[in-house]
């Protein structure tokens, strides 16, 4: 199964193994990390599973669609690597994927 890291504004991360399928914020939720709400469930209704992307994987994962960019504008502090957890679809390419949580969830 692919690891994905996750890291929080203070440094500190929790690598954890999602199977392949699942988006990186069903990942988190199933294994409690930290910073990453998900109030819709991963309806892309909000932006409470918002994420920075490391520039290294940034390229490597699909484009945004409308619907995502349009809720990362609302999300808290977005960044040019912002990306919403629950539009990340894990699978092996994704292997070693790191992801920071923002200091809040809007």
């Amino acid at each position: 199964m692919p690891k994905i890291t996750y890291k929080d504004n203070q440094g500190n991360s929790k690598t954890i193994e999602v199977e392949n399928g699942l988006t990186v914020m069903e990942g988190a939720i199933q294994n409690n990390v930290p910073g990453i709400d998900a109030d819709c469930g991963g309806g892309m209704a909000c932006a409470t599973c918002h994420v920075y992307v490391e520039e290294k994987w940034f390229n490597k994962l699909p484009k945004a669609e409308e619907g995502e960019v349009d809720m990362i504008d609302m999300a808290f502090e977005p960044k040019k690597n912002s990306r919403l957890s629950c539009q990340l679809i894990v699978s092996d390419e994704l292997d070693g994927l790191e992801v920071t949580t923002p200091e809040k969830q809007s």
